[in-house]
């Protein structure tokens, strides 16, 4: 059985549409700008992949960054295409949860 934690109920636009809305299956309801999710990218290209540090130079990413698309990977995540051409990572649930923005789940990650 899936985590209720990491189990979207329902993924899309907030409404006035400038950032990510998930609600997931244990209530909770996590909010991300899409600059946020562009800078935290779990990708190859933008992590060093043996020692974790980042290569993305946040300076890179424009400020009114967006998401041309969004991509469902099998059942387990998100793929975005950006604005700014990136196109390769790929976003587990469990990861979205554990980068969570808000106050309650400890202000998230730092990018």
């Amino acid at each position: 059985m899936r985590d209720p934690g990491t189990s979207p109920q329902e993924i899309g636009p907030t409404e006035d549409g400038s950032a990510l809305r998930v609600r997931w299956a244990d209530g909770h309801e996590s909010v991300y700008a899409p600059r946020y999710l562009r800078l935290l990218c779990p990708c190859a290209g933008c992590v060093e992949e043996m020692s974790g540090r980042r290569l993305l130079s946040p300076e890179s990413v424009p400020e009114d960054l967006y998401p041309l698309a969004i991509h469902y990977v099998g059942r387990y995540a998100l793929l975005f295409r950006w604005s700014d051409g990136h196109e390769t990572g790929i976003y587990p649930f469990e990861l979205l949860r554990k980068i969570c923005p808000c106050e309650s789940c400890a202000g998230g990650a730092t990018p």
